[in-house]
Order: structure tokens, then C-alpha cells, then sequence
């Protein structure tokens, strides 16, 4: 999750160089060339079920295409800490979710650590009271990507112990770049590679490599152990994580109260991963 709102933040700028589609488009193709010897089933192993490819379709389309477009078009209308701020209600849709669709009991300390993430986004949102038309729209966006990231959660939770972090990651992007494919086409046509510079590149490579490969494979095998509700809070890392990078590499301002705000966050994810006795719930 930490890494996801690094590579959320660091957009802003590739979405300036790339536009919208064809970055995504671009995010996909790294990951497919990345992945490429990881589709195939490991001997032995049963073939996939249909429910098992409808689930894995809508996985990428919730999770990769959608979260994309949602998330790369509000970054354009609003600053990187202001989604940061919004994707802090990641673990409360989460929770939600799981409850409703995997139908996970939430424990006391679960529910607490989605209380205090939905306390650091009502305080970062107070540091925020003059948002205009066109940052509205955005903001919205952005919610429209966490609401489909709440989605890849509970869905990536469903297939956690069906198919491996690695198949899985493979077959998700290659769906995401068939869908996108399309949307990217136009863009293509107008792109100028020379206009790129070297920075926008390594920086592409990063964001490509980040989102398709390393963030998804880490999460489907973290999700192989704990409920959904559970790893939902840790989404709060997402927003922490891009507000960070958004103060330290694109120059946007972080207030004294956005700090306790972090510190509130941080505090939920405490409260879930320890126990009474202090070690990690299983």
C-alpha cells in the first residue's frame, strides 16, 4: 500500500507527459513484458475454473483498468495529498465490503483502527473548506478509484487461495492491457517520443513496474493469510504514503493537523496487526 500511494502520487507528473490512457496503457505493457513466463499454470495444478476467469476479468477491470482511469483523471484536477486525503477511506469501504460480499465478522480492534481512519480523513477534509468546481470533480474521481480498489480487495481476497500471487498478477494485467488497449490507440497517434524526457522515462519505468508487478504480488500473498477487513486498514499506508511524496518531491504543503491526521491513521493499523500480547494477529 505504501508503494501504491507513492506511484498514485508520482502520476501527477507522468499524467502530464503521457496523458491519461496511454500512461495506463504504458503500465500494462511493462507489466506484461515483466510477467511474461508467469500465466502459465504450474505443473500439475487444476485447470481454472469459469468462475475462477469471470472473477480474475472483473479483478482487473475493478482493480487495474477502472482504478486507473478513475484515479489518473482526479490527479489531474486535484494535488497528490488531496487524493492521499481521500484515499484515507479506503479501509472503511473495504470493511464494508467484506462484510457484505465475503461476510467477515468484524472484530472490536477492526472496527476501531476503521473508526480512526475515518477520523484522519475528517480532519485532513477540514484542512480543505475552499475546494473549487474542478477539484471537486477530481476529488470525486478519486473516490470513484477507491471505491474500485475496495473492490480488488474483497475479489483478490476471493481468488487469494485459488491461484498463485504470481499467475494471478499475470493474468490481471494482460486483461488490463486488452481493455485498454483501445482507449490508448487514439493518444498513440499524437504521441511524440522525442518530447519525453529521460526522467519521465525511469520514472514511467518505476510506475509500471510498481503498479502491475511488485504492489500485486505483495498484496494477493498478504491476502493468502488475513481476512479482507483486516487488510483493508492497511490501506491507510496508501494515503500516507503519496502525501509524503507529494510534500517531498512535488513541492505541495503539509499542515500541522494533516501531520496528526497521519499520526491518527497510523495508530489504526497498530491496533490491527497487534494483539493484546503484542504480536501479529494470524
Amino acid at each position: 500500500m505504501a508503494l501504491v500511494g507513492s506511484y498514485v502520487a508520482l502520476s501527477k507528473p507522468l499524467v502530464a507527459v503521457f496523458g491519461v490512457y496511454l500512461l495506463a496503457w504504458a503500465r500494462f505493457g511493462i507489466g506484461a513484458i515483466a510477467m511474461a513466463g508467469w500465466a502459465r499454470p504450474l505443473p500439475g495444478t487444476p485447470a481454472m475454473r469459469a468462475s475462477q476467469w469471470r472473477w480474475v476479468f472483473a479483478l482487473s477491470l475493478f482493480g487495474n483498468v477502472l482504478f486507473s482511469v478513475f484515479m489518473l483523471n482526479g490527479v489531474q484536477r486535484t494535488s497528490a495529498s488531496t487524493a492521499g486525503v481521500i484515499m484515507a477511506s479506503l479501509p472503511a469501504v473495504v470493511a464494508i465490503l467484506s462484510a457484505w460480499l465475503l461476510k467477515e465478522r468484524l472484530s472490536t480492534r477492526a472496527a476501531l483502527a476503521i473508526g480512526l481512519a475515518v477520523i484522519a480523513i475528517a480532519v485532513f477534509a477540514s484542512e480543505q473548506p475552499d475546494t473549487q468546481a474542478s477539484q471537486w470533480l477530481g476529488n470525486l474521481l478519486v473516490f470513484a478509484a477507491v471505491c474500485c480498489e475496495a473492490m480488488y480487495v474483497v475479489i483478490a481476497k476471493k481468488l487469494a487461495g485459488d491461484l498463485s500471487a504470481k499467475r494471478m498478477s499475470a493474468l490481471i494485467n494482460r486483461w488490463g492491457l486488452l481493455m485498454m488497449t483501445p482507449l490508448a490507440l487514439g493518444p498513440m497517434l499524437d504521441f511524440s517520443l522525442e518530447a519525453v524526457p529521460p526522467s519521465s522515462w525511469a520514472l514511467l519505468l518505476f510506475y509500471g513496474l510498481a503498479a502491475s508487478v511488485w504492489t500485486v504480488v505483495l498484496w494477493v500473498r498478504g491476502l493468502q493469510t488475513i481476512p479482507a477487513h483486516q487488510a483493508g486498514v492497511f490501506t491507510v499506508m496508501l494515503p500516507i504514503s503519496a502525501t509524503v511524496v507529494g510534500v517531498v518531491f512535488l513541492g505541495e504543503e503539509l499542515t500541522g493537523l494533516q501531520t496528526v491526521a497521519m499520526g491518527v491513521a497510523l495508530m489504526g493499523v497498530v491496533l490491527i496487526t497487534t494483539s493484546s500480547r503484542g504480536h501479529l494477529t494470524k
